[in-house]
């Protein structure tokens, strides 16, 4: 079993940066595709970048240029630099992960077995 706790959401001014955290507990080793979603009110949850153990990373077209992903695996630890926020990247945000060996880490949900509880990012104008 594996436990994904989030941090480090917060309120900016649009504009702004934030950069989330989400450590990984328990049976972390075989977890091969790790990634972001956010879910605003009203909405289905969406994803905004994957990265997989090698490193790949996949991004939403609409924070391409903006957000980074990235991972220390010696710390289990997967973060998302977030720059140059807008109003609309106001959302709850979730950390995924599962040991699917996935040629490219995919953006539906259903294609993830482990989840964080959320962190709460809101960007005002």
């Amino acid at each position: 079993q594996v436990q994904m706790v989030e941090s480090g959401g917060g309120s900016v001014q649009s504009g702004g940066s934030l950069r989330l955290s989400c450590a990984a507990y328990g049976y972390t080793y075989n977890l091969h595709c790790m990634g972001w979603f956010r879910q605003a009110p009203g909405k289905e949850r969406e994803g905004v970048a994957t990265i997989d153990s090698d490193g790949a990373t996949t991004y939403a077209d609409s924070v391409k240029g903006r957000f980074t992903i990235s991972q220390d695996n010696a710390k289990n630890t997967l973060f998302l630099q977030m720059n140059s926020l807008k109003p609309e990247d106001t959302a709850m945000y979730y950390c995924a992960a599962d040991p699917g060996r996935f040629r490219s880490c995919p953006f539906w949900t259903s294609a993830y077995k482990y989840w964080g509880q959320g962190t709460q990012v809101t960007v005002s104008l």
